[in-house]
């Protein structure tokens, strides 16, 4: 077949210079154009023309009208008479073409994914193609990308950063040489491309989550440090000779990394995967493998279709999150994630169950040789269903209650009035999120916008956010009772603040009452201090306390206290102490402390959940 292609290199040209591209695939000129999901990108890179191609001309074309769109032609042999072309189009979110630089591609589809995970999140890169078309090159340069962008400095605050590399195959994945003897034999568990491929089990543990237990996760602290595990990674790395390439990848290679907050202990670990896939081939080009290497291939073919099916599931699932989960008539997609080893390691970003918001970029890489216009087609094609478009359907009706009702204008007036003070900045909490979207931004992510307006502090931060959740929650309960029944009464009791609006102008050292919350600061050595914001309960002037009450160091209020001491009037408190929940606190009425009013900080609005029985700080 080549050399009928070669044969045919006029006619092809004269061909695809007359050819008249249709316009690609809309929807009816009376629907609303559909959008992409906006945390999933799927983008399609041009391989260069290599030596090794020949002299055959390129097969795709991208279209400079309509961004997305590329144009693959095939020269076909007919039974009679001359050569004929075929022309199909494919869209993706991004083209890039063989001149583009892997830098581009970096700022432009892929750089987002590092503060995402900085943050909390869990960003995913995929590269996909036939094999030779320059996946592990471009995901190789990624690595050093991401490496300076992470450890740098250029991001704000402190991580601990950990790298882990395996290698999977299919369901397998190849251990330390190939077995002796028989080529159909079974291979090795999954290995450790960072501990001289040791064995690695893929299991999950009592709470649903996969873990690589054996595989060794190395602490980085510099872009040295890590690029030298990914160049100790790629030299261990498994590779064999095809009919296509040389030095084939036959197997999936899986970098991890975790991102620690130290300051938010608590919150979930950020997570960015970058994914070398192993090469796809065509039939053509195993005609000269042996038994063990159509097993590899079968096996190759069978995880990359499980991921698809995966990665198209997880995509419509945020979708119809996204949409406010009003899409009652439709049914929730299944993701298989546990039929191959790759989704099944690969769980949590999978998994619908999950709350955790995810990234998701799919890189394609395609060779433009006429010669490989087959398995560019075939490439292409996976890479197009994995996009999913949503209807672009009528806004649903504006609740000032429900923040997934609030487009970014409406977000953003919401978050000027009512994120405290100093106000917010909403442009840089919410760019161009609408209600929806904030909801699913991860609390590292959201608190770090926040702190970017000078002058607003942690708590604030994670206040606001508390504010938004509960509005979120609230919205979803049935209807607010009326003011002035009981029921309603009771409700506005349920938090710390002063039912009378009046008295938030009064400093809050002049209108101290019995259950006001303020945050304060202990003595120097004091046994009662806690980590973090130290908050208390007031409960009575301390000189009002009957004989016998003793505070937490076991002192005597009514004998060891007077009215005030050397810093002002003190008072009775019961400690609020942070509860197992994140961002939750408990009130212990039995552990009471005496405090100065000079060492009150400022006032804290607590407010119960009945739901959890636990206080949440409020603005």
């Amino acid at each position: 077949m080549e050399q009928y292609l070669l044969d045919n290199i006029p006619r092809y040209r004269k061909l695809v210079s007359a050819f008249r591209p249709k316009p690609a695939r809309r929807p009816a000129p009376d629907a609303p154009a559909p959008v992409p999901v906006p945390d999933m990108l799927v983008a399609a890179r041009l391989r260069p023309l290599l030596p090794d191609d020949g002299i055959l001309p390129p097969a795709l074309f991208p279209r400079p009208a309509e961004p997305g769109v590329l144009d693959v032609h095939e020269l076909r042999q007919p039974p009679r008479g001359p050569a004929l072309l075929r022309s199909f189009n494919f869209q993706v979110d991004r083209i890039y073409q063989a001149d583009a630089p892997t830098e581009d591609i970096y700022v432009d589809a892929v750089k987002p994914l590092v503060p995402w995970a900085w943050n909390g999140g869990i960003g995913t890169l995929f590269a996909y193609g036939q094999t030779g078309s320059g996946k592990t090159h471009t995901v190789s340069h990624m690595e050093r990308l991401v490496a300076d962008e992470m450890l740098g400095g250029s991001l704000d605050g402190e991580r601990n950063v950990y790298v882990t590399i395996i290698e999977l195959a299919g369901n397998a994945a190849h251990g330390t040489s190939p077995p002796k003897g028989a080529d159909d034999a079974a291979p090795d568990p999954v290995p450790d491309l960072l501990n001289a491929r040791r064995s690695v089990s893929v299991l999950e543990d009592s709470f649903g989550i996969t873990q690589l237990n054996g595989a060794l996760e190395h602490h980085v602290t510099t872009p040295a440090s890590m690029l030298a595990l990914v160049n100790t990674a790629t030299s261990f790395r498994r590779t064999e000779a095809t009919d296509k390439n040389s030095e084939s990848s036959r197997s999936h290679a899986v970098c991890r990394i975790r991102v620690h907050n130290p300051a938010a202990a608590a919150s979930d670990d950020g997570v960015l995967y970058l994914v070398d896939l192993a090469g796809s081939e065509a039939a053509r080009d195993t005609t000269h493998h042996t038994a063990q290497r159509m097993r590899e291939t079968r096996e190759i073919n069978a995880s990359l279709s499980v991921l698809k099916d995966c990665i198209r599931g997880k995509a419509e699932a945020d979708a119809l999150a996204g949409s406010g989960g009003g899409a009652g008539s439709r049914r929730k997609p299944h993701v298989p994630f546990r039929q191959s080893a790759l989704t099944k390691i690969l769980k949590h970003v999978f998994d619908p169950a999950t709350q955790r918001p995810c990234k998701t970029v799919v890189v394609a890489c395609v060779n433009p040789s006429l010669a490989d216009v087959e398995p560019s087609k075939n490439t292409l094609r996976y890479a197009e269903t994995l996009r999913v478009l949503l209807p672009k359907t009528t806004s649903p009706r504006y609740d000032p209650r429900s923040p997934t009702t609030w487009t970014n204008a409406q977000l953003r007036e919401w978050i000027k009035d009512n994120s405290g003070k100093p106000p917010v900045d909403a442009a840089m909490l919410a760019p161009t999120e609408s209600g929806p979207q904030l909801l699913r931004l991860p609390a590292p992510e959201f608190e770090a916008r926040c702190l970017k307006t000078a002058s607003v502090a942690p708590e604030q931060a994670k206040s606001f956010r508390s504010k938004l959740w509960q509005m979120h929650i609230d919205a979803k309960r049935a209807p607010a009772k009326q003011a002035g029944t009981p029921d309603a009464d009771l409700q506005l009791r349920q938090t710390s603040q002063d039912p009378d609006p009046k008295a938030l102008s009064v400093p809050f050292k002049e209108r101290i009452r019995p259950g006001m919350v303020v945050s304060w600061t202990p003595p120097a050595g004091s046994p009662m201090a806690l980590p973090g914001m130290n908050m208390v309960v007031v409960l009575s002037p301390a000189p009002t306390v009957a004989n016998g009450v003793s505070d937490v160091p076991e002192n005597g209020v009514s004998q060891g206290y007077t009215d005030t001491g050397p810093k002002g009037p003190r008072y009775l408190c019961a400690m609020v102490t942070p509860a197992i929940m994140s961002e939750a606190y408990d009130l212990h009425l039995w552990r009471q402390v005496v405090v100065d009013v000079e060492r009150m900080d400022t006032e804290v609005f607590l407010e119960y959940d009945v739901a959890t029985r636990y206080y949440y700080i409020a603005i």
